[in-house]
């Protein structure tokens, strides 16, 4: 257990072997929460959480269905224009 104290700002430090285990870096965006009686500490995520679709969501995809070897084709193809 760490023990910090507050400045007059109302500052503290984490302590290195906290921000070690976390790898915690300058710059890192942290979130602060409440729950009942505590203070909770947590990195802030850099994008929002995404759910998968159900099964049943019907396809955004209205052609006909890619072969394997389509696909590998265009994967290196687009993977081409990026170099």
């Amino acid at each position: 257990m760490e023990t910090v104290r507050l400045s007059s700002k109302g500052q503290f430090v984490l302590p290195k072997s906290i921000r070690d285990l976390h790898h915690w870096g300058p710059g890192t965006e942290l979130v602060i929460l409440e729950r009942d009686s505590e203070v909770v500490i947590t990195a802030a995520r850099p994008f929002a959480a995404s759910r998968l679709e159900p099964p049943d969501t019907p396809s955004v995809y209205t052609g006909k269905p890619l072969t394997i070897e389509e696909m590998d084709r265009a994967i290196e193809a687009e993977a081409g224009k990026q170099r």
